[in-house]
């Protein structure tokens, strides 16, 4: 019982996603209430402890051969959900894991709009979340590789 409750990560196609639902609109007002002292009312990020999380174009990958390009999670995380994951288990850094399931993806959505991945008007819940592509998904490799424990 006590490890089920550790139990929250949630891998790229959804699975453990809680009921819920957020905005774009909402999301722009948690972020404002409890990430924007963090990562800068926009998204810029607090150099050097912050980074960046919205960037001018998701599909702008020239920071392959540019180091000095920033990457964010618009232009450089392979799944949608992996935001939620990430979300839910760190942030905000002075509580982690205390924003709720609705909180979390009014988040998502706001980010995921202001990289320009998904509409102003979209709504995330556990059903639209991981049918999110991410303008990076395609640039990674798979992992097809056999032998060795069957968990990937």
């Amino acid at each position: 019982e006590e490890l089920s409750a550790w139990n929250i990560s949630v891998n790229p196609t959804g699975k453990n996603l809680p009921p819920g639902q957020g905005t774009v609109a909402e999301g722009k007002i948690v972020y404002a209430e409890k990430c924007a002292m963090c990562h800068g009312d926009a998204g810029q990020g607090m150099p050097p402890a912050y980074p960046q999380l919205v960037g001018k174009d998701p599909t702008d990958f020239s920071f392959d051969n540019d180091f000095k390009i920033t990457h964010t999670m618009g232009n450089s995380w392979p799944y949608a959900t992996t935001l939620y994951d990430y979300i839910n288990r760190a942030m905000p850094l002075t509580a982690p894991g205390s924003l709720q399931p609705a909180e979390i993806y009014a988040v998502v959505a706001y980010l995921l709009a202001a990289n320009g991945v998904i509409a102003d008007s979209a709504v995330m819940n556990a059903t639209t979340l991981p049918a999110v592509k991410m303008p990076a998904r395609d640039r990674f490799v798979v992992d097809d590789r056999s032998g060795g424990g069957t968990f990937r």
